[in-house]
């Protein structure tokens, strides 16, 4: 099975620590985020494509071609349009069924198992807090309706994880903005569309670590040791 790894961002959130470093390169208890997202990755998957951009080299420099007992392949995103857009560089070398997920947060191998029980599928989780993200709406058969961007979700939100188990089906359909007034193309806006001819079974997760500034650094830090 295949893995498609989305790690073309510019980090910017994460500066000063991204002017010279690949954001996913950027270390979590001595460890560069990256590994933390392969070791995530179920045993079934054998392949991994790397959707690289910005310091892209770093990344190819660190994994190579193989890491771990699993092929590295990489595709480049030139003009970072989106989530989607990324996914869409990778269209050529998928197969069947795959999963997707983001190189620089952390998830549960268990929970990213429990979604490839499902022909397709999307990860969320539920918030304690208040706070931004894309807020998951539920049909009444508790599968993906819809996924409203937004700063102040309250908590108990369900939000958009950003890894997905969809097949080739997926690229039948044109990329989605993440909002009118948006010139980004979102992932899960995008599985949105899809979902309305082919169910996407919504799973929640028991562990997810996002990380986008520095002090959420710090905060995964503790959640590790815990």
């Amino acid at each position: 099975m295949q893995a498609v790894v989305l790690a073309a961002g510019l980090g910017t959130r994460m500066r000063p620590l991204t002017h010279t470093v690949a954001k996913p390169l950027v270390k979590v208890g001595g460890r560069p985020l990256l590994e933390y997202t392969l070791d995530a990755l179920p045993d079934d998957v054998d392949e991994v494509i790397m959707v690289i951009g910005y310091l892209g080299e770093q990344i190819k420099s660190y994994l190579g071609g193989n890491f771990r007992g699993r092929k590295i392949k990489y595709v480049i995103q030139e003009k970072l349009e989106g989530t989607a857009e990324a996914l869409y560089e990778a269209k050529t070398l998928i197969r069947g069924r795959f999963l997707v997920l983001m190189a620089d947060d952390i998830y549960a191998k268990a929970d990213i198992e429990k979604c490839l029980k499902n022909e397709q599928a999307m990860l969320v989780m539920k918030t304690n807090i208040e706070g931004p993200g894309g807020k998951v709406v539920l049909g009444e058969k508790g599968e993906l309706e819809d996924v409203i961007e937004g700063n102040a979700h309250p908590a108990g939100t369900l939000i958009g994880t950003n890894v997905f188990v969809l097949n080739e089906k997926f690229f039948t359909y044109q990329p989605v903005r993440k909002a009118s007034d948006s010139e980004e193309y979102g992932l899960p806006q995008t599985v949105v569309l899809m979902s309305k001819d082919y169910p996407v079974a919504v799973v929640e997760a028991t562990k997810w670590i996002k990380i986008t500034t520095p002090e959420d650094l710090k905060l995964a830090e503790r959640l590790l040791k815990v």
